[in-house]
């Protein structure tokens, strides 16, 4: 019976290592770092149910397919005849890269949509996930999700460049959405979103949305005619020092109402702010189509319908050139205002008149502005008659008051005199007066002193009498008071020694006592 019960513990022993040596050996699987381990599950070998799972989805517990989670990095264990084990290696996005997701698993979407709501592992349709991936590590069922690693992407449509994948948007830019599918989620429609993006990075899926950046602020546009210049560069001028136009065709041109050929030159500082990009995109497609659609067409137009209703003259010099470039850019601001473009400035800078209308106004100018200057000369002479005039009066008005001055100076100072003399002498009788007082009073102080000091000296005596008395009775006798004033002065370390000596004995005694006294006292010393 022991040797049954030993074979079966080695048997038991042999069986449980050769289990252990098969599930170590066998069923361990070892996933490193950065993969994960996917599993289809066979099925039961002999018996079970071997239900499979349902096409295009994966499967539930107990059902043949691919299984949904993954397993991470480490050892698992797995039988090789129930599982199919496979390392696959974990998504890796990079900065500066996007992933676009695509769900290979789920139902279909609704007709006309192509999106797929919801994270890695939540999705429920087929489809482009609509969420994109920016850089990090994902450990996602290849099964189930296919990814797109996309770096910067450009769309061109036309004269737009759309962006998506890695989109950065420099300071001084916004990005403006065009969304390609509606978003149920957040109720975004379709189309060119109203809300531009703040400088930054952001991943975009190129699939549901394209970006355009768009840079805003203030640029400068400028229609300006070419000009004759010399080899040397210089610019070549005529007779009144006026530059000369080389090119007809170039700057802007217009006639005026008296039939006169006009050139000008016009310069316009505008801009687009961020909540005006979205209508700038949506009509216009870019910056340089509103610089080229709008803004230079619209400074030529409004210069010429408003130049032409002005005559030569009038354009030269005067009020009604002044009128006529504050018009011409209120009108202009008025035009780029409706459009949502901002108008810094609108700046006539030069108009160019012909000579033959130039010169006779410029000579009466001249001659008007020669005949101001001698008026104004004149004017200035007779003026400065009056400074002068006024220059003396100022002078003999000095001298009267500084002559004023000294003789105020002169009586303030006898005053001051004066009154300082009698002070003094006030002040003189008063010490005079203070000091027999106080004659008066140090006399009377030292009879009271005196006084004082006789009482003083009264009473100490009667008091030592009266103590002396108190004493004496105290004591009873004199003799008594006596002995205790003689005690009291004795020396703090006086030794007092007691001798008993017999009746008629003293003398005999003292012959024994006094080498003993000696003794102790050189004992003492």
């Amino acid at each position: 019976m022991l040797k049954l019960i030993k074979t079966l513990v080695i048997v038991i022993a042999l069986l449980s290592a050769v289990l252990f040596s098969f599930h170590w050996m066998i069923n361990r699987v070892y996933v490193p770092r950065n993969m994960s381990l996917l599993l289809r599950y066979k099925g039961p070998l002999l018996v079970g149910s071997r239900e499979t799972a349902q096409p295009g989805h994966f499967a539930q517990e107990g059902e043949i397919g691919i299984l949904a989670q993954l397993r991470g990095p480490g050892r698992h264990f797995y039988c090789p005849i129930w599982w199919d084990r496979t390392i696959v290696r974990d998504q890796i996005v990079k900065p500066g890269e996007v992933a676009i997701v695509r769900s290979m698993l789920g139902g279909n979407l609704p007709e006309g949509q192509y999106l797929v709501d919801g994270k890695l592992g939540e999705t429920k349709h087929k489809g482009i996930l609509r969420k994109a991936y920016g850089p990090g590590r994902y450990r996602a069922n290849p099964y189930a999700y296919e990814f797109e690693i996309v770096k910067t992407q450009t769309f061109t449509s036309g004269e737009q460049i759309k962006h998506a994948g890695w989109v950065t948007i420099p300071t001084g830019y916004v990005g403006v959405v065009t969304n390609l599918a509606a978003n149920p989620l957040t109720n975004a429609k379709s189309g060119i979103q109203d809300l531009v993006l703040p400088p930054g990075i952001y991943p975009i899926n190129g699939k549901e949305q394209q970006i355009d950046i768009i840079e805003i602020g203030y640029r400068e546009s400028t229609i300006s005619v070419t000009k004759r210049t010399n080899p040397d560069g210089s610019l070549q001028l005529d007779d009144a020092g006026e530059p000369m136009v080389a090119d007809k065709s170039s700057g802007i041109h217009f006639p005026s109402n008296d039939g006169f050929d006009i050139y000008m030159d016009f310069t316009a500082i505008w801009g687009i702010m961020p909540n005006a990009a979205p209508r700038v995109i949506r009509t216009f497609g870019n910056i340089q189509a509103v610089q080229e659609k709008v803004v230079l067409p619209q400074i030529e137009s409004i210069c010429r319908n408003n130049g032409s209703s002005y005559a030569a003259v009038e354009l030269l010099v005067g009020e009604d050139r002044q009128a006529f470039q504050l018009g011409t850019s209120e009108s202009f601001k008025t035009i780029l205002k409706e459009k949502q473009i901002t108008l810094l400035y609108g700046l006539v800078r030069h108009i160019y008149i012909p000579r033959e209308v130039r010169e006779p106004i410029q000579k009466a100018f001249v001659a008007n502005e020669l005949k101001l200057t001698r008026d104004q000369e004149q004017q200035t002479a007779k003026e400065e008659a009056f400074l002068r005039e006024a220059e003396q009066k100022v002078e003999l008005e000095r001298e009267r008051v500084r002559a004023e001055t000294e003789k105020m100076i002169a009586e303030a100072i006898a005053e001051g005199y004066k009154i300082v003399g009698t002070t003094i002498a006030q002040t003189t009788q008063r010490v005079a007066e203070v000091d027999r007082k106080i004659a008066h009073l140090q006399a009377k102080a030292t009879i009271e002193l005196g006084k004082a000091h006789a009482e003083t000296q009264k009473l100490t005596a009667e008091a030592h009498s009266q103590k002396f008395a108190l004493a004496v009775a105290a004591f009873k006798t004199p003799q008594a008071y006596n002995r205790w004033v003689f005690a009291s002065n004795l020396p703090e370390d006086v030794k007092l020694k007691l001798i008993y000596a017999g009746k008629g004995t003293f003398w005999t005694d003292l012959k024994e006592f006094a080498p003993a006294m000696l003794g102790k006292m050189q004992q003492d010393e």
